[in-house]
């Protein structure tokens, strides 16, 4: 069965609402998933945040400890420097 010619106009017509919709539809659905997955990585960085806030308050209280306790003080605010490093490197490499 062939359209008649006073009905191709409305099937135009037609279709190109319906490519509009898929179009509108599809740019929804890419800014919802880059959206979810911004979140997620945003989520990420705070737990990192928050671990680079704790090692620095435990170094800060390190610091203030009265002897070094045979060296292990000394070495404990080494490994929490290394610590601290490696937390900023992580932000650095979730960006």
């Amino acid at each position: 069965m062939v359209p008649s010619a006073a009905l191709l106009p409305l099937m135009e017509t037609d279709m190109r609402k319906n490519v509009r919709v898929a179009v509108a539809a599809g740019s929804l659905a890419l800014a919802l998933g880059i959206g979810v997955f911004a979140g997620a990585a945003w989520a990420r960085q705070e737990h990192m945040d928050a671990a680079l806030s704790d090692l620095q308050s435990a170094r800060s209280e390190l610091q203030e400890a009265m002897h070094d306790k045979g060296g292990h003080r000394a070495a404990a605010i080494r490994d929490i420097d290394d610590a601290i490093g490696e937390v900023r490197a992580g932000i650095e490499a979730g960006r």
